[in-house]
């Protein structure tokens, strides 16, 4: 017995038309109505040559030839309300009647002949994402194109447009319903979000929802990637492309976006909705907008704009665009968004600007005296400091509790918290934000400190401390101590192998695995030995960021930090060490009140400060201050 036959569905027979409209093309029509089938539809999404004002473009049969229709925003809404329609599919095997090139919809007959029922009255109707009104004014959008192509500004109802520091737009009571708003909140909060934080933020955030179904982001997603595209490609005259990034972010107490400019290949427009409760200055959160300088580089925040309900902010990606979410203050609230970026041509970058490097200098002529007045006499015993020394080789890295003697590093922090010593601003902010002394404002004790750790009793004590060649002296001694191993370490040319390692921290065994040393003109053509170092003060704001200026070579970082007792690691304040290109973290040093960190760093490893947030306040406060300090030295070999 073979398999059942399947009963074909009969179609609804239509008169055919289509071709004989076609062959009278611009002849009048006539009153009477044809009828024809809904067999197919494109979203507007997928086509570039469709009027801002048309939803959709369906296809029609007569059951000989088919035929495209373009289908208004103004058309589909009223389906919307009148046929409770949720999306285009529903048209499908819809019976249309044309009437003067107009179309007339029967929803309650398909191809297939029998009625489509309604739904029931007490059946909920699903909710669709309508933009505001104000934006198909001509007008609004003539005042709005003029504005951006002068790089003016424009206000009218809803929308507020402006374009300095840089052009950006604001529009209020973006969608219509005022209920789907609140079922989209609804819908993106149960989302799984991720825990993102690095240098740059902290925060949460959505995976890409290109591929969600929920319905109101459905439905947002196909405005917003639609509808509002070209709108925007219309009003501010550039040509964007279907591909549109969108996530949802999660800013909450502490979290933060700090300065940059959102550049990255193909990225045109940025835009944002915000979905927050009622918001307020004090709550923290805003969008900051930075002015910039003759070599476009971010200078100072000059516009904040407050998060708004149902309001989208879009502006311009461009070299200048710099921008940051400020830190959010308020306990308890959550300041949800949707963002992401348009993509088109990028406009033109000029060259990078690169900072002048930071002079360096060699060391100063100081008596050992003032080692044994300011280092705790712990790590002036040999014995010890070849303990440390094996330690750092092992790992490139250690910590050194108190390190000055209890009597001097009283008076350093003393001087630090209570002295009028000048503070200047450490920028700009897409690299650094904190204070540096002036040296020439600080009280004696203070730069006495300074002098110790730039001094050559101080390059020879580290030198000490972590085996590498800070001063001639131990340099000297390496030479004595191959000279003495040269029976063990010398090959038949009289070549000197080195026995101590790799530089890694790895030991070679045996002569196959030694590698050559390097000579002492090698050592002669790298120069003396230098450092340069800055005194920090470090409050709630403060923090460095990784960027490409960076010159990427071997240096032995250290840090001394002072008024910082009892400090936590959630309030930020900490240095985190990277490998280049990745974002896993290889090394965290935290502020700890007189203690010397040393870190090894090498070509390839990077270093930020995180950004101090606002729960330090409590903590700094509790000790009448409202910063802690560090002495911050690079030494080169």
């Amino acid at each position: 017995m073979g398999p059942p036959k399947m009963k074909r569905r009969r179609m609804a027979e239509v008169e055919p038309w289509i071709e004989n409209l076609i062959q009278n093309y611009g002849e009048s029509p006539g009153e009477k109505a044809v009828k024809a089938h809904v067999v197919g539809m494109c979203d507007i999404s997928d086509l570039k040559l469709m009027e801002s004002t048309d939803a959709c473009v369906i296809f029609l049969s007569d059951g000989t030839t088919r035929i495209p229709a373009a289908l208004s925003i103004a058309a589909w809404e009223r389906l919307q309300e009148s046929e409770e329609k949720e999306s285009f599919s529903d048209l499908l095997n819809a019976v249309v009647f044309v009437r003067n090139f107009t179309l007339e919809f029967d929803m309650k007959t398909d191809l297939n002949g029998p009625a489509t029922p309604k739904k029931s009255k007490k059946e909920k109707r699903v909710e669709l994402a309508v933009i505001n009104s104000d934006l198909r004014d001509e007008a609004i959008q003539k005042g709005m194109r003029d504005a951006w192509q002068r790089k003016d500004s424009f206000s009218n109802g809803n929308v507020r447009l402006d374009c300095a520091p840089f052009p950006h737009c604001q529009i209020t009571n973006f969608l219509q319903s005022e209920s789907f708003v609140e079922s989209l909140q609804t819908e993106l909060l149960q989302l799984h979000f991720n825990s993102k934080s690095n240098d740059l933020y902290k925060f949460q955030q959505s995976d890409d929802l290109r591929e969600r179904r929920e319905h109101h982001i459905s439905q947002i997603r196909s405005v917003i990637f639609g509808e509002f595209r070209l709108w925007l490609s219309e009003v501010l005259q550039v040509d964007l492309e279907t591909t549109v990034d969108i996530s949802c972010a999660k800013y909450e107490h502490t979290d933060v976006l700090l300065c940059h400019d959102d550049e990255l290949e193909g990225r045109r427009v940025a835009f944002i909705l915000y979905l927050v409760p009622p918001w307020e200055v004090k709550d923290g959160g805003t969008l900051d907008l930075f002015s910039t300088d003759e070599h476009c580089q971010p200078v100072s925040v000059v516009k904040s704009l407050l998060p708004r309900w149902n309001s989208m902010v879009f502006f311009e990606v461009s070299p200048v665009s710099f921008h940051q979410v400020a830190e959010v203050l308020a306990e308890g609230k959550c300041r949800l968004s949707l963002s992401g970026w348009f993509h088109g041509q990028s406009l033109p970058r000029p060259q990078r600007y690169m900072e002048p490097p930071v002079p360096r200098h060699t060391h100063i002529l100081r008596d050992e005296s003032l080692i044994f007045e300011w280092v705790n006499e712990m790590y002036l015993d040999p014995c010890y400091q070849a303990q440390v020394q094996q330690e750092f080789e092992d790992s490139s890295e250690i910590c050194l509790p108190n390190f000055l003697q209890e009597e001097k590093i009283r008076q350093v922090r003393s001087a630090l918290q209570s002295s009028e010593i000048q503070w200047q601003r450490r920028c700009p902010p897409n690299k650094r934000c904190y204070g540096r002394a002036d040296m020439q404002t600080v009280p004696s004790c203070v730069k006495e400190c300074w002098e110790l750790l730039s001094s050559e009793p101080f390059f020879i004590l580290l030198s000490n401390l972590t085996g590498l060649g800070l001063h001639l002296f131990a340099q000297c001694d390496d030479d004595d101590e191959s000279e003495d191993g040269k029976s063990e370490t010398e090959n038949g040319d009289g070549e000197v192998k080195d026995d101590k390692g790799d530089g890694d921290g790895n030991t070679h065994e045996g002569g196959s695995s030694s590698t050559t040393e390097t000579s002492s003109a090698d050592k002669k053509a790298k120069g003396p030995s230098s450092c340069v170092g800055e005194l920090r003060r470090w409050t709630q704001g403060n923090y460095t960021l990784l960027h490409d200026s960076v010159k990427r070579e071997y240096a032995l970082d250290l840090q001394l930090h002072v008024g910082c007792a009892g400090w936590k690691a959630e309030f930020g304040g900490f240095t985190s060490y990277i490998a280049h290109d990745e974002d896993e973290e290889l090394l965290t040093v935290y502020p700890e009140d007189n203690c010397l960190a040393m870190v090894y760093r090498d070509k390839e490893t990077l270093k930020f400060i995180k950004h101090i947030n606002n729960s330090s306040s409590a903590n700094l406060s509790a000790q009448t201050t409202t910063a802690f300090y560090d002495f911050s030295f690079n030494y080169y070999e």
